[in-house]
C-alpha cells in the first residue's frame, strides 16, 4: 500500500512515518540494541520532547517489526491498578486483532476475567472488545492472566509504557512491587518505560529503595541539534514545492529551546502560511505565533477559570518572568502581589503536580511555552 501524503508534512502529536520524522540515528540504534540484548529501557525526558514519535519509529525498524509484538500503552491519564491492567489488556487486544494467528485467538481463552468483555460484531462476525472498568472485579487476577498470556506469545513482546511514573500515585500502595514481580517473570518481553517527570522516574530507577532500582538501562533524550532540524525542515518545503530561510528554523529552534513538538507546531503553522512557490520568511514568525495561540486560547481561559485564585497568581507571575528564580524571596512575592512564601508554596506543589509548571533546579517556567506567552500578555 502506498504513503498516504500529509497536506503538511510537520506532523504533530503523532507518527506518520520515517520520512516525516527527524533525524534520532543514535536513540534510535542505543534502543535497538538494549531491547535486542535483553534489556529493559527507562527512557526519561521532558514532555513533548518526542519520546513517543522516538518509540513508534523504533518499533518500524528492520529486526524489530518482523521480530516482535510491540504494543504501546499511554497510561498518562490513569489512576489505578484497574485502569492500568483495563489500558493494558485493550492495547494487546487492539494490536492482534488485524492478525491472524492462534496467538491472538487464545486472548480471550487465557484471560478468563476478560470473556465478559468477548463480544462478536452483529455486522462482521469478527470478535471485539467490549469492556468496560467496572468488569474488572480483581485487577492482580486479570493482570496475572496478562503476564501469562505474553508468556505463551509466538513471538517476543515489546511493551512500552508511557508516562510510567503515574504507577506512583495510584491508591494502592503494592503496585511498584508488583509490576517488578510480574515484569522479572515475563520471559517473552522486552519493556521500555517512558517518563516525563524525571524526578519521579530517576527515584523510581536508582533509588536502592524501590522495587525497579537498576532494573532497567536509563536513556535521557536531548534536543535534536539545531542544524539537524533545519536542514530537515528545509527539506520537507523543498520538497513540496515551497522554500525557507534557514534564519525561520533557527530561530524557532531557539524561542523553544528545541522541544519538538513546540517547534513543530510552529514550523506546521508556517507551512501553512507559505503559498507555493515562495519563501517561508523570519517576518512571518510573529503572525504564526499569534496564529497557533489564537488556536489555543479556549482552552486556556477555561484552564485558568478552574484554578483556585492562589495557583492562579503564581502562574501568572511565573509566566510574566518567563524563567523565575527565588520564587519564595520577599521581592519576587512583592512584585506580584502575593500573600507570603508558604503561598507561593503551596500553589507551585500543585502546579508541578498538574503538569502545569517545570522544574530545573531552583529555575521555574510555565511547562507549555504557547501558555506562558499568552499568559504573559493577557495578564
Amino acid at each position: 500500500m502506498s504513503e498516504l501524503l500529509p497536506n503538511n508534512p510537520f506532523i504533530v502529536g503523532k507518527y506518520v512515518s520515517e520520512r516525516y520524522f527527524c533525524d534520532r540515528k543514535e536513540e534510535t540504534e542505543f534502543l535497538v540494541k538494549q531491547i535486542k540484548n535483553g534489556r529493559n529501557v527507562a527512557l526519561i525526558a521532558p514532555r513533548r520532547m518526542g519520546k513517543s514519535d522516538l518509540i513508534h519509529h523504533f518499533f518500524i525498524q528492520t529486526g524489530i517489526r518482523e521480530d516482535y509484538h510491540v504494543f504501546f500503552v499511554d497510561i498518562y491519564a490513569t489512576t489505578s491498578l484497574s485502569e492500568f491492567v483495563y489500558t493494558l489488556g485493550k492495547e494487546i487486544y487492539q494490536q492482534l486483532k488485524p492478525k491472524s494467528t492462534v496467538w491472538k485467538e487464545q486472548f480471550f481463552q487465557m484471560i478468563a476475567s476478560l470473556r465478559v468483555g468477548f463480544k462478536l460484531d452483529s455486522m462482521t462476525g469478527l470478535p471485539t472488545f467490549d469492556l468496560g472498568l467496572g468488569d474488572i472485579q480483581s485487577p492482580q487476577t486479570t493482570l496475572d492472566e496478562i503476564f501469562a498470556y505474553i508468556n505463551e506469545a509466538d513471538k517476543p513482546c515489546i511493551i512500552a509504557i508511557d508516562e510510567f511514573q503515574q504507577i506512583g500515585e495510584y491508591a494502592e500502595k503494592n503496585v511498584e512491587a508488583l509490576l517488578r514481580t510480574k515484569i522479572q517473570q515475563c520471559q517473552r518481553a522486552q519493556f521500555i518505560f517512558s517518563g516525563s517527570k524525571r524526578h519521579m522516574m530517576s527515584n523510581m530507577f536508582n533509588s536502592s529503595s524501590k522495587p525497579f532500582y537498576q532494573s532497567a538501562i536509563i536513556m535521557g533524550l536531548e534536543p535534536i541539534p539545531i542544524e539537524t532540524y533545519t536542514d530537515f525542515a528545509i527539506r520537507l518545503f523543498e520538497e513540496n514545492g515551497k522554500h525557507l530561510e534557514p534564519a525561520v528554523s533557527n530561530t524557532i529552534w531557539r524561542q523553544y529551546s528545541g522541544y519538538t513538538w513546540f517547534v513543530q507546531m510552529m514550523m506546521n503553522e508556517l507551512y501553512a502560511m507559505t503559498p507555493s512557490d515562495m519563501t517561508c520568511h523570519s517576518d512571518m514568525i510573529a503572525e504564526a505565533k499569534r496564529n497557533v495561540i489564537l488556536s489555543q486560547e479556549s482552552s486556556y481561559k477555561d484552564l485558568m477559570s478552574n484554578l483556585p485564585p492562589r495557583q492562579k497568581v503564581v502562574l501568572q507571575a511565573i509566566a510574566k518572568e518567563g524563567t523565575a528564580q527565588n520564587i519564595t524571596s520577599s521581592k519576587f512575592i512583592k512584585k506580584y502581589n502575593i500573600n507570603s512564601a508558604s503561598s507561593v508554596q503551596a500553589a507551585v506543589k500543585n502546579l508541578l503536580k498538574d503538569d502545569l509548571i517545570t522544574q530545573e533546579g531552583s529555575t521555574y517556567r510555565v511547562y507549555d511555552f504557547f501558555f506562558s506567552e499568552w499568559l504573559a500578555t493577557m495578564f
